[in-house]
């Protein structure tokens, strides 16, 4: 494993409160990591201590084997980072900001000049490069944002919010950017937005109240989904009350819920004991019981409902 990211302990504090409190994981290169949390939960206070912009209160973070409080421009150098809001000098251009950004990290001449056109072309802002950067929409300044994080080429990529502002097919570049660039890189996302994640990250992390909660791949937190492997079917209502019986009667259903109904169908969704695969069985069931089903499919299990129980459980 080549591990890029280390976060040990990680605590602040602001007075009697504690916005993040004693946080551990470790992340290797070629993960994208998705960050979640309600909004208050920590997840930026987080990223600003990785990055370097806050001081721990205690604990630490370690980008390539440099602790950020000891070798804080060790950090920086490694570090693409995207804040949240993507703050920006509005008065500047797209291409002077980058020139500016350049500058800062020590890129000079032709290397510059190459870094600059990679980035705008990567992002696809070169068409407003030119255009001061306040009289731009909320998502042209979020890709400016983008451009700046991704100047240097880093090794670990933070981003808060990156489609933050973005309609679906700027989202849409943002996110195949991000798989992109997965292969040989650390990123971390941190977002309040489950398509997100189910989308572009290999793995989630989920913080409420500054305390990690959760911390697995996408499908496994799926898997603690109430919904994981229910089957909905969808059938006439003349057919409901025969077809919940049969369903109810196989031995690895826990239960039978009745949902929306709508044109003379009925929806219906029938829950596995111990999240079971069941489908096949309710499938046969409902043939035997000489029923003509509309339409069946197995349920992966919601992001959203695992989310919302775990985070105010918390």
């Amino acid at each position: 494993m080549d591990r890029m990211l280390q976060i040990e302990g990680l605590t602040k504090q602001f007075g009697s409160f504690t916005a993040v409190d004693n946080i551990s994981f470790e992340v290797d290169r070629g993960e994208v990591l998705g960050f979640l949390g309600p909004n208050g939960a920590g997840k930026t206070t987080a990223m600003r201590m990785v990055t370097g912009f806050l001081t721990p209160t205690a604990g630490t973070a370690y980008v390539g084997g440099h602790d950020v409080t000891l070798e804080p421009q060790e950090v920086k150098r490694r570090i693409g980072y995207l804040p949240e809001g993507a703050p920006l000098y509005e008065d500047m251009t797209p291409s002077e900001l980058l020139g500016f950004v350049s500058d800062v990290r020590g890129i000079s001449g032709g290397a510059k000049r190459d870094a600059i056109a990679s980035a705008a072309s990567r992002i696809n802002i070169e068409h407003v490069m030119h255009q001061a950067i306040g009289t731009l929409s909320k998502g042209y300044k979020r890709r400016v944002g983008i451009a700046q994080a991704i100047l240097h080429d880093p090794e670990i990529l933070i981003l808060d919010e990156p489609t933050d502002g973005l309609d679906p097919n700027q989202k849409h570049e943002v996110r195949k950017l991000i798989n992109e660039m997965a292969k040989d890189k650390v990123i971390v996302i941190s977002t309040h937005l489950l398509d997100e994640v189910d989308t572009v990250c290999s793995r989630a992390i989920v913080i409420a109240h500054g305390k990690i909660v959760a911390d697995g791949t996408p499908v496994d937190l799926e898997a603690q989904s109430e919904l994981h492997n229910a089957v909905t079917f969808r059938l006439a209502e003349a057919e409901s009350e025969k077809s919940k019986s049969a369903v109810e009667a196989i031995e690895s259903v826990d239960r039978v819920v009745e949902g929306e109904s709508a044109d003379g169908l009925v929806t219906y969704t029938a829950y596995p004991k111990d999240s079971q695969i069941v489908i096949d069985d309710v499938s046969a069931a409902l043939k035997d019981a000489g029923v003509s089903v509309q339409e069946i499919q197995a349920e992966r299990g919601r992001l959203d409902e695992v989310f919302r129980r775990i985070t105010t459980a918390a």
